[in-house]
């Protein structure tokens, strides 16, 4: 049983102890280790699309479908994956995932045709389909309240760093060995991470070591819990289906840029794919800096106001909207170059602040699931058709009249967020209403 004592600025006590705190950031380290590989094996695609463009003489709207269908399976999935996952056990969950990823990506390596390449990424993107909300959160379980926002952006952000290395680890592998090289370099990380997280990671320790809150019993991740209480914990207030669709509506920027601007490279500006896939990976490793200082800056800015987390995604996006459009409107060279990279700074800071309204928004018990309708929505509306939508534009008006249209984005993320900041307040003092009296209940 877990001591309960007093935390005024968190809401939740956490052990004290060293090895507490020192195991909670291994494990922080090891989940951001599994989701570094998870976006690796995703994002190494981008790096060879030259080649494989060459070597199967496809389409841009079949490149942009092998990156698409990824982000569609984990739409599609998540959800369910998630809700299992809360119910069947969480370190379970992410083994199984994690080694599914591996294998298929693998499958990648050996695909002779676009068709065994398009069936390899489907089942890339199941595997992957539940990682992202399970594993944040186990990481979320076992830290303090008041670090939710920047825990959730530095977690998010270990997909954005993911895909760099996965660019540009696996353009140079490309380069000297063969696209295929590069997929099978991919499986075989995943695979000596699913091994050491099997050694290290335990649900029963992690259980041991969860933060418990002020006044309120600790709830287990694999309790039960009907199918209409889940949905009225997930969907409960107004604010709660802002900081989704305004999450999903945002992501679209790095999602279709991560895809195309390897492309972009090679074709607006002679780089060989090699080269290309290196200087992308250079904006992908600032929307990886961006989306952790952005999770902290808000952390810091709405420490006693906690409707300025709308503020902060709101003005992150505006400001992802403004710089791109300028960018793609001016002709191939620096400035255009450094205008890119000041969007993609902004295009993704709206993930910290809209993972801690959820988890604001939802009781612990079902973190997992929250994060999953999260996941869901930020795939359906982002993720998944970002790359195959500007590869369809691509196709009739060139790559970078679609890159002009993808800015746009951001812009109705902001006007969501907007509404959703008006609710806010209410629904925060709603929910916390609700687990008060559900934690006096037998």
């Amino acid at each position: 049983m877990h001591m309960q004592q007093a935390a005024p600025t968190a809401g939740e006590v956490s052990k004290t102890k060293g090895d507490v705190r020192a195991y909670a950031w291994v494990v922080f380290a090891l989940t951001v280790g599994l989701l570094l590989s998870d976006y690796m094996s995703r994002q190494v695609l981008n790096a060879v699309f030259p080649m494989l463009k060459s070597t199967w003489s496809l389409s841009d709207t079949q490149l942009g479908s092998l990156s698409s269908v990824v982000a569609l399976m984990v739409g599609v999935l998540t959800f369910p994956l998630s809700v299992l996952a809360d119910r069947w056990g969480r370190v379970k969950s992410i083994l199984l995932m994690a080694a599914m990823w591996s294998l298929a990506t693998l499958g990648c390596a050996i695909s002779t045709n676009y068709g065994e390449m398009l069936l390899a990424r489907a089942f890339v993107g199941i595997g992957e389909a539940a990682y992202g909300s399970v594993g944040i959160a186990v990481v979320l379980s076992i830290f303090p309240a008041r670090l939710r926002a920047t825990l959730t952006a530095a977690f998010m952000a270990g997909g954005a760093f993911g895909s760099v290395m996965g660019m540009a680890i696996g353009g140079a592998v490309a380069a000297h060995l063969g696209w295929r090289s590069a997929f099978g370099a991919m499986a075989a990380l995943g695979i000596v991470l699913v091994a050491v997280y099997r050694i290290v990671v335990t649900e029963a320790r992690l259980a041991s070591f969860q933060p418990v809150a002020d006044g309120v019993k600790a709830e287990s991740p694999g309790m039960r819990m009907s199918l209409r209480a889940l949905m009225k914990g997930l969907f409960s207030t107004r604010s709660i289906v802002c900081a989704y669709v305004g999450s999903g509506f945002h992501l679209l920027v790095p999602a279709a840029l991560w895809a195309w601007l390897p492309s972009f490279l090679n074709r607006y500006y002679g780089m060989a794919p090699g080269k290309a896939a290196v200087g992308a990976a250079v904006f992908v490793m600032v929307t990886g800096l961006g989306m952790v200082v952005c999770g902290s800056l808000t952390d810091r800015i709405s420490r006693n106001a906690r409707e300025k987390k709308w503020l902060t995604a709101t003005a992150f996006c505006l400001a992802c909207f403004a710089f791109l459009v300028l960018a793609f409107r001016m002709p191939a060279g620096p400035l255009q170059l450094v205008l890119i990279g000041a969007g993609m700074f902004f295009s993704a800071g709206a993930t910290g602040p809209s993972g801690a309204m959820v988890a604001n928004l939802t009781p612990p018990s079902i973190h997992a699931s929250a994060f999953a309708t999260l996941t869901l929505v930020n795939n359906l509306l982002g993720l998944a058709p970002a790359a195959i939508l500007t590869g369809i534009v691509a196709d009739r008006i060139g790559l970078l009249g679609a890159l002009q249209l993808v800015p746009f984005a951001p812009l109705l993320a902001a006007i969501v967020f907007a509404i959703g900041k008006r609710h806010y307040a209410r629904d925060l003092d709603r929910v916390a209403t609700l687990r008060e009296a559900a934690s006096r209940c037998p």
